[in-house]
């Protein structure tokens, strides 16, 4: 049974278990601050958050449905969740989201050089999508070396294709 999968330092990526759902639900609702700006009652804002989390888990379910759910952890502290889809011709980072307090660090970073490592072994591209207006992440992808294969308002597809093999020490 796969447990998880050490990557530089102290970051960690395991399956997601049942005892997760919780930090996961937290973990969604600090990304959504964005509904958190409405004009409305702190109720209503809470179920609509709650209704686009579970919108969001039925369709990556269906458009997705076996794609590997992981948590990230750094010194064995919940810091993450990283959804990856292992397709026939790519590998999806279908979601990867951090908690506030490890925003900003490298965590992100570290993760997306280890699915970029993982698909250089069987060179397989690996694609993600992103907000055209999620500045900070398309930094982080651009540096990366992705680069935008498509668009489709609000989202830009991105691409990043793992290096040639040498030959004798030559790239082709």
């Amino acid at each position: 049974m796969f447990d998880g999968m050490n990557l530089q330092g102290a970051l960690r990526l395991r399956p997601m278990m049942a005892s997760d759902n919780a930090f996961i639900e937290s973990l969604y609702r600090s990304t959504r601050e964005d509904l958190r700006l409405l004009d409305a009652e702190e109720d209503f804002i809470d179920e609509l958050i709650e209704t686009q989390r579970r919108a969001q888990t039925q369709g990556y379910g269906d458009m997705f449905p076996n794609a590997m759910y992981f948590v990230a952890e750094h010194h064995t502290e919940r810091i993450g969740r990283v959804v990856l889809d292992f397709g026939h011709n790519e590998v999806r980072v279908v979601d990867i989201a951090l908690i506030p307090s490890a925003r900003g660090k490298g965590f992100g970073g570290q993760i997306l050089q280890s699915v970029q490592l993982v698909a250089s072994k069987v060179m397989t591209p690996v694609t993600l999508s992103v907000r055209f207006d999620h500045i900070a992440a398309k930094h982080l992808y651009a540096r990366l070396g992705f680069v935008v294969e498509s668009m489709q308002l609000p989202f830009e597809r991105l691409i990043w294709y793992p290096p040639a093999p040498s030959v004798h020490g030559v790239v082709r």
